[in-house]
């Protein structure tokens, strides 16, 4: 089975959110269950290559006019191989790979990742390499929607299309499509037109032989006009081959032996939780207390990730007795809100603007707590690693943060399931709810205790992700 996998980003060489992180750690899986998966990713002007990583020139294409360099490197952990597209429109760019300084979208983002999806195309049909040509082509998200479109008359290409979150849909008009020198019979309202626009992940969702998401409870949500985006009529059509894959987390989040923390824990030692809350309450400015409880954030700054929903709630905290910090980027007023809450309360709350890797795993492996009062979550990974760091998730009951945390309740306490706090719904008094439960948890260290093993106890690694693909792939490949 051989896969070429197009992605718009991918970690550790480029990242903005959650799809690098699928697509450095889905590849390498499926290497290790015998698939032959190459990656096709941009070659942006700050990729992260390491000093000693080599690139290859493979060859030189024509994709309308202009030429494009195809060039060969590998993956720096796994090894995968990876096809970059270079061209001017990505290498001379540094920073964002979608958004300009300014914080709004680069003009040419549709000329850009079409030109990336030709690209992808001429490496699938062995245009680039007469010697290897891939049983299926793995899409992701709207960067890549044109490639399904563009295959769906190579029959012997079999396509998967993964929505890692439909909110974001490439969305241009009528004269961009003219522009890009796209088929007119893909201008069709079964094709790209899109209530007189285009849209770039319609080309996906009509054209690939499987859609995916990144979790069993988004496939269902998106198919409602709640989480649908004026897709889900459409979604619905086509829910036959429609299925949701829960992501997967890599070896790289684990407690008893990252790098990143202080000290080592395990499920079978949780004393180094406690030495890592100390050290990182120290690190960040916190007073170091042991009998206080401190719940920690890492994501986007963002209306989806319920960002406003709990600035609003940290001014209103009260006599609680609690810590909160932060790391996140984001929208600027949200980051403006967030360093001035920290500004008037430095004794209980804590923000650092930007990505820290090692930060993220400290405030994983020293919070007691971690929330996600997302307004909806195709899958989440932090929840996961937080699962596997026991420390205890605070979560709004959708999409992938519904499929893998069970809520505390009175019966799950007895049963031993109890994985975490749960909002039913969503607004500032769920969150200080949730606030207030996970406190009465923290002061009743038995079930607490039960509830970060119970936690750290379940599993979700790549492996099995990878296996459930592959058994998609064999499916279309076959049939």
């Amino acid at each position: 089975m051989s896969v070429l996998f197009a992605t718009s980003e991918a970690y550790p060489l480029i990242k903005t959110g959650g799809l690098a992180d699928v697509s450095g750690a889905l590849p390498a899986a499926l290497i290790e269950l015998g698939v032959d998966v190459r990656i096709v990713l941009p070659r942006y002007g700050d990729l992260a290559l390491r000093e000693d990583q080599t690139t290859e020139h493979v060859s030189r294409i024509d994709v309308l006019g202009q030429p494009v360099d195809i060039l060969q490197t590998v993956m720096p952990d796994s090894g995968v191989m990876v096809y970059l597209v270079d061209h001017p429109t990505f290498s001379a760019r540094q920073g964002n790979p979608y958004m300009g300084p300014d914080g709004n979208s680069w003009h040419d983002n549709p000329d850009r990742f079409a030109l990336f999806a030709r690209a992808a195309v001429s490496l699938a049909t062995a245009e680039v390499d007469a010697d290897w040509q891939p049983d299926v082509v793995h899409a992701n998200d709207w960067q890549t929607g044109l490639i399904p479109a563009l295959l769906h008359e190579a029959d012997s290409i079999k396509t998967v299309f993964t929505l890692h979150n439909l909110a974001y849909q490439g969305v241009f008009d009528r004269s961009t499509f003219e522009r890009l020198g796209l088929p007119w019979s893909l201008w069709r309202p079964d094709g790209l037109e899109f209530w007189g626009n285009m849209s770039f992940i319609k080309g996906g969702i009509v054209f690939a032989d499987r859609i995916t998401t990144v979790s069993p409870n988004y496939a269902q949500e998106i198919q409602t006009p709640a989480f649908g985006y004026g897709l889900d009529g459409l979604l619905r059509h086509r829910r036959d081959a429609l299925v949701g894959i829960l992501n997967g987390i890599g070896s790289d989040w684990d407690p008893s032996h990252d790098p990143a923390l202080h000290t080592p824990y395990s499920i079978k030692d949780l004393d180094g939780k406690a030495v890592n809350k100390a050290a990182l309450q120290k690190e960040l400015g916190l007073p170091v207390r042991d009998d206080v409880p401190l719940i920690v954030h890492v994501g986007r700054l963002v209306e989806q990730k319920g960002t406003d929903l709990l600035i609003q709630a940290l001014s209103m905290l009260d006599q609680r007795d609690v810590q909160f910090a932060c790391l996140g980027s984001g929208e600027t007023r949200f980051e403006q809100a967030l360093r001035a809450r920290a500004e008037a309360d430095p004794e209980r709350i804590a923000v650092r603007i930007g990505y820290d890797e090692g930060l993220a795993h400290r405030l994983e492996g020293g919070g007691d707590a971690f929330i996600m009062p997302s307004r909806f979550e195709p899958c989440g990974l932090n929840q996961l690693y937080s699962l596997k760091y026991g420390t205890v998730p605070i979560v709004h009951s959708v999409g992938g943060l519904a499929d893998t945390v069970t809520p505390v309740s009175q019966e799950t306490l007895r049963n031993g399931t109890a994985t975490g706090i749960v909002m039913d719904h969503l607004d500032v008094n769920a969150i200080l709810w949730a606030f207030d439960a996970f406190i009465r948890l923290f002061d009743r260290d038995d079930e607490l205790d039960a509830v970060r093993r119970q936690a750290m106890a379940q599993h979700y690694d790549w492996d099995a992700s990878a296996r459930s693909y592959l058994s998609l792939y064999e499916e279309i490949t076959t049939r």
